[in-house]
């Protein structure tokens, strides 16, 4: 009986460097991460970049440790290729590529929106559910139909994680911003009317950026925050649920950073209770950038077809705009 394959991941979209070991059965063997914060202010790419060039060497050092396994034993190496900022996909990418030429393993690129929904059906134990995938730049309604994964309904402007990472930078928080707005939001007891925009399958913050800032010299901050929380989940969760209508779907996958928000989390059981289907939560550590998404999906890629999986080193570069429904599905 042979042993597992064994794959490395790399995730470094934004602010995190991530490095996670998986094996094909899905045991996660490590998931380790460092993140570029600030006291006040918001994210500065190049400052992030620096970050993770300094971080590197110390997370895929400690995710080896924990994995008790050396680069060498892996049987392959995954990275985050698209999409993201370009000044931090460029290091994970490196850093990969660097791996993979040092210790003669295959490389496999993989698209991080992706891996958050194929993180998620595995470890929730999901075959076809449908996607709320709510991060920093990323806000989309996403399924799975004939070879492809689709997207229903999206922002049209901002990421709803980068929405309240603004609105922080307004209140004068630091970055993430969404934390420190759920805590404050907890506190709040009056709600505020506020600009709700639905279009269709599509929602816009825009507005509402502009309309609460306008309002922080005379609205408490809790206040504040509490009714931007039930205005932008409500938007989110209105196209979540005709999604689910429209597709036919009866099981809700969370995925991405802003998933984490309790409050979220909460609006979306009641609306699943409602419809008399199921949502989905993982592990706060699987919903936030994380290197074990990505050599999970790795993985996937590469065991159904290493021929489509396997990018040459030469040829082994960044994405920072592709979309999910670019990716031909071949694993599924």
């Amino acid at each position: 009986m042979t042993d597992p394959l064994i794959c490395l991941g790399i995730e470094t979209t934004a602010h995190t460097f991530g490095v996670g070991i998986v094996d094909e059965n899905g045991t996660i063997l490590a998931n380790v991460k460092d993140s570029y914060t600030t006291p006040s202010g918001g994210m500065i790419p190049t400052k992030a970049a620096e970050h993770h060039l300094e971080c590197c060497d110390t997370v895929i050092r400690a995710a080896c440790e924990k994995a008790n396994l050396k680069v060498k034993d892996v049987d392959l190496i995954a990275y985050s290729n698209a999409p993201g900022i370009g000044h931090m996909l460029r290091i994970g990418t490196f850093a990969a590529k660097t791996l993979a030429h040092l210790k003669k393993k295959p490389l496999v690129p993989v698209n991080h929106s992706i891996a958050h929904l194929e993180i998620g059906r595995k470890l929730c134990k999901l075959d076809d559910p449908l996607l709320l995938y709510a991060s920093g730049a990323n806000t989309q309604i996403i399924t799975y139909e004939n070879g492809r994964y689709r997207i229903m309904g999206e922002t049209l402007d901002n990421g709803v994680g980068n929405f309240l990472d603004s609105f922080a930078r307004a209140l004068g928080l630091g970055f993430p911003g969404g934390p420190l707005i759920e805590q404050l939001a907890r506190n709040g007891k009056q709600f505020i009317d506020l600009p709700y925009t639905v279009k269709g399958m599509d929602i816009s913050f825009g507005g509402l950026l502009t309309h609460i800032e306008r309002k922080i010299p005379s609205v408490k901050k809790e206040d504040l925050c509490f009714s931007v929380q039930e205005h932008a989940f409500a938007m989110l969760l209105e196209i979540s649920e005709r999604a689910m209508a429209q597709a036919n779907k009866q099981q809700l996958l969370l995925g991405g950073g802003v998933a984490c928000n309790k409050r979220l989390q909460a609006m979306a059981q009641i609306m699943c209770k409602e419809r008399e289907a199921t949502c989905h939560i993982p592990d706060n550590q699987f919903l936030v950038d994380n290197g074990a998404m990505i050599a999970w999906t790795g993985l996937l890629m590469y065991r159904q077809n290493k021929k489509k999986a396997i990018v040459p080193l030469k040829k082994a570069w960044i994405n920072p705009y592709e979309r999910v429904d670019q990716i031909d599905v071949f694993w599924r």
